[in-house]
């Protein structure tokens, strides 16, 4: 039976590899689209770093506030005056820069010791002019702080009189920690390259080939079905292998083309990581490879299957999404569920904690009993006379 098992390994494996067009979609849209990501990303946020560093505000009417003029110029800002028609530009993202508005009474209430109105206009649909506004909100609030401090002064007022406790912020968090919030997305790229590498070869090797009436002459040989099932297996859970280390393995020169050096420092992904990742989805590479088999192999035709497997497609991008938005940290169910205990394992790996034998178990475990059940159910079907 192995050898019988190992001849069909060999010959779906070149029948996969022989399709030269699906495997450069898989590889185009699994393993090159997260490193794209991962540069659109840090596109934004050398974008962003850019705008900080250039420390601008755009003010209308900043000839009206020659006091809010010395202290921005002081604060080593550059005041640009708002253009024609920044209201409409706003709302066209054509602006992005939220704008302050200074009344014409500035400086006399000011003087009056009263409190004037002063406007930053913003645009929640504008991405830009948003990411800018809390900044520009800061640093009027140094303003109102400097005024008050000398208002007390000129009183004989200490400061610190208004002061009944002095807060100081402390994060917990280390740096790869911080660093992995930032490759939050590397867990599901890999997972979905892993799920669309084992698709096509799995849909192919059931539904494909009983499509074409070339399965019935591959069971008419002597060979045991669990043979030929564990050889058609093997085939697709290496493509789905390989496609997982591709895809690992890709996030490594995507680095260099960061260009945020901030985010460049940050992000933590080398050679022990994408092993760590590799080991973590071997086991559900097969275990997803049978599933897909399995309910593959009761369709007659390769679209039927494809939407039958809509439903495994679905149920594998949906739970990792409870690590992203989960806030109550880890429960003990996410080890066990599919994806999502890869995922959470991917993310420790990413922080730079140590992979404990108790976590990983529960994966594992469910992936061979995943696996065992489904390749049962491809043989079992196989044996019936449904397949001829």
């Amino acid at each position: 039976m192995n050898r019988a098992a190992w001849v069909v390994y060999l010959k779906e494996l070149k029948d996969a590899l022989r399709d030269r067009r699906t495997l450069l979609t898989v590889l185009l849209s699994s393993v090159a689209m997260g490193p794209l990501v991962l540069m659109a990303v840090s596109a934004l946020v050398a974008n962003i770093e850019k705008r900080a560093d250039a420390r601008t505000v755009v003010v209308q009417g900043i000839a009206n506030a020659p006091t809010l003029a010395n202290y921005l110029q002081r604060q080593t800002y550059t005041i640009t005056e708002a253009p024609a028609g920044w209201e409409q530009q706003l709302k066209d993202s054509k602006l992005g820069d939220p704008v302050i508005v200074i009344p014409p009474d500035f400086e006399r209430d000011l003087a009056r010791g009263e409190a004037p109105l002063v406007e930053v206009v913003g645009n929640s649909g504008n991405q830009r002019a948003q990411s800018a506004l809390r900044p520009v909100l800061r640093l009027l609030q140094g303003f109102n702080q400097e005024q008050a401090t000398l208002r007390l002064a000129m009183r004989g007022v200490a400061a610190s009189a208004l002061e009944a406790m002095h807060v100081e912020e402390r994060d917990l968090a280390d740096a790869a920690t911080r660093a992995a919030q930032l490759g939050t997305l590397v867990p599901y790229f890999v997972l979905m390259a892993v799920l669309y590498g084992a698709l096509n070869a799995a849909l192919d090797t059931t539904a494909g080939e009983r499509e074409r009436g070339s399965l019935e002459p591959l069971l008419m040989n002597p060979a045991p079905r669990l043979a030929l099932v564990l050889g058609k297996w093997g085939a697709v859970a290496t493509v789905g292998l390989l496609i997982a280390v591709l895809s690992c393995l890709s996030f490594l020169p995507g680095q260099w083309l960061l260009r945020s050096e901030a985010l460049s420092a940050m992000f933590r992904f080398g050679v022990g990581e994408a092993v760590a990742f590799i080991a973590l989805l071997a086991p559900l590479a097969a275990a997803l490879s049978a599933l897909l088999m399995a309910i593959a192999i009761r369709c007659k035709t390769f679209k039927e299957a494809q939407a039958n497997a809509t439903v495994v497609m679905l149920a594998m991008s949906l739970l990792p999404l409870f690590s992203l938005f989960n806030q109550e940290g880890t429960a003990p169910w996410h080890l066990w569920a599919p994806a999502l205990s890869q995922t959470t394992l991917m993310g420790r790996v990413l922080k730079g904690e140590p992979l404990v034998w108790l976590d990983v178990a529960p994966s594992l475990v469910v992936s061979v009993l995943l696996t065992a059940l489904a390749l049962g159910f491809v043989a079992r079907t196989l044996r019936s006379a449904a397949v001829k």
